[in-house]
C-alpha cells in the first residue's frame, strides 16, 4: 500500500476514483465533482502549484493530495494541508480524506491516515488537527485508532488532535 501524490498518479485512474465520490460525502467536499476529464487535468496542475505554495487562491494554504493505492487499485484520497490558518484551525484541520464506497470497511482509512500522519511529521507537524461529523462514527473510530483524542466539539462536529511524534 502506498500514497501517491495526485500529480504523480495515473490521472485517468485518479479521475475515475474522484468520480465515485459524491459532492459532499459526510463532510468531505469533492472539489472536482462534475468535472470533465479536461477540467480535472487543469485541477491537477493547480494542485501541483498549490503543493509548492504557488498561485494559491485567497484563504488557501499549501497542501498535498495523495491517492491511496493498494496493488495498483486506487481506493481513496488524503489531503494534507502543510499549515493552518484560522479557518482550518477551527474547522477541517490538517487532513481530510475519503475512501471510495466500494472499499470502505476494509481498513483503508485507518492505514491511509497513519501514512498521511507520517507525511505530516516529515513536514514538522507535531500535532495534526482533524474534524469529523458527529454522524460519522466510523471516521471518528479511524482517527481514534491512530491515536486521536477529542479536543473539543460543536453541535455537528468533533475536533480531534493526533500527535505525530
Amino acid at each position: 500500500m502506498e500514497l501517491i501524490r495526485v500529480q504523480d498518479s495515473d490521472y485517468k485512474k485518479t479521475y475515475e476514483l474522484y468520480m465515485t465520490f459524491p459532492e459532499n460525502d459526510n463532510g468531505y467536499l469533492n472539489n472536482v465533482y462534475g468535472y470533465t476529464y479536461e477540467q480535472f487535468l487543469e485541477w491537477i496542475e493547480k494542485k501541483r502549484n498549490w503543493s509548492e505554495g504557488k498561485e494559491l487562491p485567497e484563504g488557501f494554504v499549501p497542501d498535498t493530495t495523495y491517492v491511496l493505492c493498494d496493488n495498483g487499485v486506487y481506493v481513496g484520497v488524503f489531503n494534507l494541508r502543510h499549515e493552518l490558518n484560522d479557518f482550518l484551525r477551527e474547522g477541517p484541520g490538517h487532513i481530510g480524506y475519503c475512501i471510495s464506497e466500494q472499499y470502505r470497511g476494509k481498513g483503508y482509512a485507518t492505514k491511509g491516515l497513519a501514512m498521511t500522519l507520517k507525511k505530516a511529521k516529515e513536514r514538522g507537524i507535531e500535532e495534526a488537527y482533524l474534524s469529523v461529523n458527529k454522524n460519522n462514527p466510523k471516521s471518528l473510530r479511524v482517527q481514534m485508532k491512530n491515536g486521536g483524542t477529542i479536543h473539543h466539539e460543536s453541535e455537528e462536529e468533533y475536533f480531534v488532535r493526533i500527535k505525530t511524534t
